[in-house]
């Protein structure tokens, strides 16, 4: 089969030809049908991702496909089931081995493309919005980097609680994906003065920041007393420090979140969580936005394109 290797970190990956993988005792062997990228996969491809795998390994944490084998001792999904599932690596290829466990059966009126997208960028927002940040109907929800992948999905599902979106993002073709997202308001991150401007729209009670960098640090001046700040990711490479008297005299909370942290310590709310996205989809409250697709074949030129926010929405490489 056919794979996205990553042979020694720093190194471009490559296609290359590799058996096809037997399933172990409660894995699933998926013939993958697509696979959605990260912000994590290019730090992975570097070595500087939290969770990397030792070299040589094949890229791609988010996949959908069709379940063709079971490992010892597993029982679901069945074999047929159309599936979507978020692991370490592996998803770059035309088949992979993954736990039977972090399988979602998805519907079927979900594509493969859009089932590949859906979980980490989904589940992220979501479970951010509702189990970390606390959002509440009427509350208002400044959002960065609102085009790219998860960012989109917090605009979407902070419309869909109630709050009052505030969408930040570069260039008027990203602010219009954001405002058809259900963005309330939108803000050039390049020609805004984002402080002057959220706080003359009356400040933020809710900040999702998966940017970092200097827009985190106008966010916080712009954030209401009594206000939470959610860390999601750093796309800009920079890791703002927090000034703790900030939070002190502003009343405050910096909240962190890693979205695949809770299949380790909190498995249930994240299968809650992605249980009622999944409900929201088949009700047609959401709408899945991929801003690009391109076969395995092309897929350092997909990782390009995630690499340099060219696109809004997600990136998804068909298998």
């Amino acid at each position: 089969m056919r794979a996205f290797v990553v042979s020694d970190h720093g190194v471009p990956p490559k296609i290359k030809d590799l058996p096809e993988p037997v399933p172990g005792p409660g894995q699933v062997r998926i013939r993958i049908h697509a696979c959605g990228l990260n912000f994590a996969d290019l730090l992975m491809a570097k070595g500087t991702y939290q969770e990397t795998p030792a070299p040589p390994f094949t890229l791609g944490m988010e996949i959908a496909g069709v379940v063709e084998a079971l490992g010892e001792g597993v029982t679901a999904p069945a074999l047929g089931s159309r599936v979507a599932v978020f692991e370490g690596s592996g998803g770059l290829a035309e088949a992979g081995v993954f736990s039977a466990a972090r399988c979602v059966v998805i519907p079927d009126s979900m594509p493969f493309n859009e089932a590949a997208g859906f979980l980490v960028a989904y589940g992220t927002s979501h479970l951010a919005l509702t189990d970390r940040a606390r959002l509440q109907k009427g509350e208002r929800l400044l959002v960065l980097g609102a085009a790219g992948g998860v960012g989109l999905t917090a605009v979407e599902l902070g419309a869909a609680m109630g709050a009052e979106v505030i969408a930040v993002a570069r260039g008027a073709d990203k602010l219009a994906v954001a405002k058809a997202a259900g963005a309330t308001h939108v803000i050039d991150s390049d020609t805004a003065d984002l402080r002057a401007e959220v706080k003359a729209l009356g400040g933020a009670d809710v900040v999702y920041d998966a940017v970092g960098g200097d827009g985190f640090k106008a966010a916080m001046r712009a954030t209401n007393p009594g206000g939470r700040l959610i860390v999601i990711g750093f796309a800009s490479g920079d890791v703002p420090q927090i000034p703790a008297n900030h939070l002190l005299v502003k009343n405050i909370d910096a909240i962190g979140f890693y979205w695949g942290g809770y299949l380790k310590w909190a498995p249930e709310r994240l299968a809650a969580s992605l249980a009622d996205l999944m409900q929201m989809y088949e009700a047609g409250q959401l709408l899945p936005h991929i801003g690009a697709q391109r076969p395995l074949s092309d897929a350092a030129d997909a990782l390009e394109l995630l690499r340099s926010r060219k696109v809004s929405g997600k990136v998804v490489v068909t298998i």
